[in-house]
């Protein structure tokens, strides 16, 4: 399990790519280009945002090829265009990163984000880059500049935010909704690509705003590196720029044309993803969850589902554990007057499943599945439950007779634990057989991921003779793992397992079971997974069929079998005879669970093991 995913790698990478980018171009306007004052920064701020490709742009259509060539190399309209969109979006796009920034931070959901965002980035590109910056050019006066500045500015700003929406909420709201956090790399990468669609959406307008006299394009101003030098004051006329002058030439009908058309393209943008995905949710309400790839996720989907199905967080893991270490490990209690006392604590850890497959899970006492907890018919029982997960949970002893307070459902029978807080169960055990204990608060994610442990009772007064030599306890699990990350298998679009376990590992990583010839072996089918029944079969011939979901079979009862459907929450105990030597197989029998995401590895996978006979 990778703490850092691929998409972060290229994020990191653009981020670094986009500094080298600003900084040379910064260096080069200021020091060699000889460009007015405001498309100096604007380069410097769409470079900052759009990285190589605005670089690119740059040495295309504004940096002077050889000295005193500026003035020819600028005339093209498509490069007066580029440098009328690199003015706009500059401006626009500082507005509404800022915006988008404390948005999030607030925790405002994405529609309000949107509507603020718009409103700032205009109000910044006309009250700052256009207005303040080009008074001096339009006549000197602010307010002046202001009103000439009005539609040009509107008619760019509809066009971008037209392209820069679209691609933020369908990139901050897919999979991976860390971009919708300032705190991560992915967030900055989707502002960067919001701003490079954005530009190319606002550079047909701006072409247009440009060739009908509306918007100045690139410009040419040679007294800087004089001024600087000589320190001199000089006049406006000084000033004057070559490749800027404005002489609008549109009639009415063509302007509210153009008006129309980017205001169809502004609406077009807001209501086709809110058809489709659900902007009433916030940075914090989805708290920068990844989802499993090919997910359904419609626009009524609940924050509160997405948590639930989303990746366990890398950044979570508070323990790795050994490759070959092995969950269902007895836990040994402590007595204080007469009282068996279990300390159990749950956390998030790194487990491998296969040697080379390592998953994020929830375990009891770093491991899973969690410590077995074996006891005896009439036991007084104390278990502290620890909460060291990022969520709070609670524990389920399944198939008991407990008071109801001690019965574990979250928000029905007690208050969840929260992370960091511990609560004590306490009861008699009052029957004795096969059952378990698993989270019941969010147990399709918890469970899924390893909450999850035997629960072993022996009878008060158990026979000489038990009927058989050896015992082994099988718990069945299903899992999801994609591309590093883990995922809580569940029965949807999506979400459905690619590795299958028998207590904690999948096979060839599975545990063998050594047997000699005539001896008899108990298994204890255990249900502790989430989805689908597993038809567990023994090769060598049949089994006896001793016990089901912690009760006993009357003699008369039992039955003879070598298949038992074992379903979510179902136990059953078999007695298994080594008829003869060899290698017997103990699997599911659906094959898709006897592999490892759909690869057969030394004759299986997944829900198989090793019955080793010798004779």
């Amino acid at each position: 399990m990778n703490q850092i995913q691929v998409i972060d790698l290229l994020a990191w990478t653009w981020l670094l790519l986009a500094a080298l980018s600003t900084v040379y171009v910064a260096w080069d306007q200021f020091r060699h280009n000889p460009e007015a004052l405001v498309m100096k920064w604007g380069w410097v701020l769409i470079t900052l945002y759009m990285g190589p490709i605005a670089l690119a742009l740059y040495v295309m259509s504004d940096k002077e090829p050889r000295p005193g060539t500026h003035e020819e190399f600028i005339k093209p309209l498509w490069k007066q265009g580029v440098g009328s969109t690199v003015h706009c979006v500059a401006g626009d796009a500082t507005g509404i990163i800022a915006a988008a920034a404390i948005t999030a931070t607030l925790g405002f959901p994405m529609w309000i984000d949107l509507i603020v965002e718009y409103a700032a980035g205009f109000a910044f590109g006309l009250f700052i880059f256009q207005a303040l910056f080009m008074k001096d050019m339009m006549g000197g006066s602010y307010i002046k500049a202001l009103a000439r500045s009005v539609i040009p500015e509107w008619l760019s700003m509809n066009m971008m935010m037209a392209g820069m929406a679209v691609t933020m909420i369908y990139l901050m709201m897919g999979r991976d909704m860390r971009a919708m956090d300032p705190a991560e790399p992915l967030f900055w990468l989707v502002m960067s690509l919001g701003v490079i669609v954005g530009f190319v959406t606002a550079y047909p307008v701006n072409v247009w705003m440009v060739a009908r006299g509306l918007k100045h394009g690139l410009m040419t101003v040679r007294d800087e590196d004089h001024r600087k030098r000589s320190g001199l004051h000089h006049s406006r006329e000084d000033h004057e720029a070559t490749g800027h002058q404005m002489n609008p030439d549109v009639t009415r009908p063509q302007l509210a044309a153009i008006s129309a058309l980017t205001v169809l393209a502004l609406v077009v943008a807001a209501v086709v993803p809110a058809t489709q995905v659900n902007l009433r949710l916030s940075a914090r309400e989805v708290g920068g969850v990844v989802m499993p790839p090919g997910m359904i996720m419609t626009r009524d989907m609940p924050g509160d589902a997405m948590r639930d199905m989303a990746a366990v967080n890398p950044r979570k893991v508070s323990y790795r554990a050994p490759v070959a270490a092995r969950g269902d490990q007895p836990l040994t209690p402590r007595i204080e007057n007469g009282v068996k006392i279990f300390d159990l604590e749950a956390s998030v850890i790194q487990w491998n499943i296969l040697s080379y497959e390592p998953v994020g899970a929830y375990a009891i006492n770093r491991q899973v599945p969690g410590p077995r907890i074996r006891i005896t018919e009439g036991d007084h029982l104390r278990i502290r439950v620890t909460n060291r997960l990022p969520e709070s949970t609670t524990i389920h002893w399944h198939g008991l007779i407990v008071p109801n307070a001690m019965d574990g459902p979250a928000n029905i029978t007690q208050r969840p634990i929260k992370p960091g807080e511990t609560f004590t169960y306490e009861f008699v055990a009052r029957q004795a057989g096969t059952f378990f204990y698993h989270s019941h608060d969010h147990p399709d994610r918890q469970q899924a991921l390893g909450l999850y442990g035997a629960l072993i009772i022996d009878p008060r007064n158990a026979p000489a003779n038990p009927g058989y030599d050896l015992e082994y306890v099988i718990l069945l699990q299903e899992w999801l793992e994609r591309e590093g990350l883990t995922y809580p298998a569940m029965v949807m679009e999506g979400a459905l397992p690619n590795f299958f376990t028998i207590n904690g590992k999948a096979y060839p990583a599975t545990e063998t079971i050594q047997m000699k010839m005539g001896q008899r072996v108990r298994l204890r089918f255990i249900g502790s997974h989430n989805n689908f029944i597993h038809p567990m079969h023994v090769h060598g011939g049949p089994f006896r069929v001793i016990a089901v979901d912690g009760n006993s079979l009357a003699p008369s009862a039992q039955y003879d079998a070598d298949t038992v459907n074992v379903g979510p929450g179902q136990r059953f105990d078999v007695v298994w005879t080594a008829r003869e030597p060899g290698r017997w197989l103990l699997h599911c029998h659906i094959p898709h669970h006897t592999l490892n995401d759909n690869v057969e590895e030394q004759g299986g996978g997944g829900l198989t093991m090793i019955i080793n006979v010798k004779s």
